[in-house]
């Protein structure tokens, strides 16, 4: 059975197109988690948003630091929740009043 869920306060919830650690590089070689030299900030895909969520909506990408985020499994896929003040920047398709910086 099937159950709806919803985010709650400031939480956002994300998922990521790769396993955790795991990077590609602009040429499309895929790095492993191993070779993590410095600590790195990671792109998410946003999936759903709280109620009390402000700058960030749903299909937005957002960076945020990987070790500040709690990892939940839903129907045997894995998502990430965070709260909306440690993400760092957001990519989105419309720029309300932002820096004017497209990624």
């Amino acid at each position: 059975m099937k159950q709806a869920i919803y985010v709650l306060a400031d939480r956002v919830l994300v998922s990521q197109p790769f396993a955790e650690g795991e990077r590609q590089s602009r040429s499309g070689i895929l790095i492993p988690a191993t070779a993590q030299v410095a600590k790195r900030l990671t792109w998410a895909d946003v999936v759903a948003v709280g109620p009390n969520v402000r700058s960030v909506k749903v299909k937005d990408r957002v960076l945020f630091d990987a070790e500040e985020r709690y990892e939940v499994e839903v129907n045997g896929d894995t998502y990430l929740i965070l709260r909306e003040r440690d993400i760092h920047a957001v990519a989105t398709e419309q720029s309300e009043g932002g820096t004017g910086l497209y990624l």
